[in-house]
């Protein structure tokens, strides 16, 4: 699910992630990653994930993407708090207008933002009987304030840049490192950059998100306790809407979960089975050179595979 999806420019489509204080491309040809680029970012740009400075970050990412010679056309994602994703049921109902009005009419009340302010899209999950036996359409939508959107694409259309999607980072990285659902447990996705994007997945379905602002430690890695009771808080939340079954596994990933520890000691606060992701899933990365953190590339790559998705 992305905000505006268009064709695919004759030189290629790249991922394009705005990590805050860094920028990452990835370009991706038949499940193999082609290249990897990323370059840190002036200071006041960006904060807290939302772009405070789309002029001067517009000349940031042109200047990147000269510099490197990559293409136009671009896959951009968003991840701030100007951004909702709430699981919804009800009755079964066909496409089209009827459908359309009832799922926003739900999602009015279960979203914190006016839906006329917002770009909003809903995904159909499953069909199927309820706890009472009647049929129920299970609905995840979506809701991004359009001012923050608008600023995004300001930024882009700034640097010359043709956008051909705008897409949600929390479902980028979903569709990165989730497997397809064998049963309907849940797994924790956790990028840990210079905010915290969090998704709460059943197989590649995204049913819930959470962008947090990470707690640091006197030597600036992140806390590890902090992390895990906020991963914790998630859980408790995501496992009240009932919008899945019991969360199995917490998946870390991004810049910050690299550091030793933290994964030994997010799982002894959640108290579940907690990994650090392989930054490119299961695509083939040989290409990138043994020196090149992959850290930085799961959510580009993960917006350059929207291509196909």
């Amino acid at each position: 699910m992305a905000f505006s999806i268009g064709k695919t420019g004759p030189r290629g489509t790249i991922g394009l992630d705005l990590g805050g204080d860094h920028v990452s491309a990835v370009a991706l040809e038949r499940g193999r990653v082609t290249r990897v680029v990323s370059q840190d970012l002036p200071a006041g740009l960006m904060s807290d994930g939302e772009v405070t400075d789309p002029v001067a970050l517009g000349k940031a990412l042109g200047d990147f993407v000269s510099d490197n010679d990559l293409p136009r056309d671009v896959r951009l994602g968003v991840a701030n708090q100007q951004v909702a994703v709430r699981p919804l049921e009800l009755p079964p109902i066909g496409p089209g207008p009827e459908r359309d009005a009832a799922v926003r009419f739900l999602a009015a009340d279960a979203i914190a933002m006016p839906l006329d302010e917002a770009v909003f899209d809903y995904q159909i999950m499953s069909e199927g009987p309820g706890p009472d036996g009647s049929p129920r359409m299970k609905v995840v939508v979506v809701a991004a304030r359009q001012s923050m959107v608008s600023t995004v694409a300001e930024a882009a259309r700034i640097a010359g840049l043709r956008p051909l999607g705008i897409d949600l980072n929390a479902f980028a990285l979903v569709r990165m490192l989730a497997a397809p659902a064998t049963d309907s447990s849940a797994v924790v996705y956790c990028h840990v950059g210079d905010v915290v994007n969090l998704a709460i997945a059943v197989g590649t379905n995204c049913n819930f998100t959470r962008v947090l602002t990470p707690v640091t430690s006197p030597d600036g890695s992140v806390s590890g306790n902090a992390l895990g009771e906020d991963i914790r808080l998630s859980i408790d939340f995501f496992m009240v809407q009932g919008a899945g079954g019991q969360v199995d596994r917490v998946v870390l990933a991004g810049p910050g979960a690299s550091r030793p520890g933290l994964a030994d000691e997010v799982r002894e606060v959640v108290g579940i089975d907690t990994v650090v992701a392989a930054p490119f899933g299961s695509l083939d990365a040989s290409s990138v050179a043994e020196d090149e953190s992959g850290a930085r590339y799961t959510v580009a790559a993960g917006l350059a595979l929207g291509e196909s998705s």
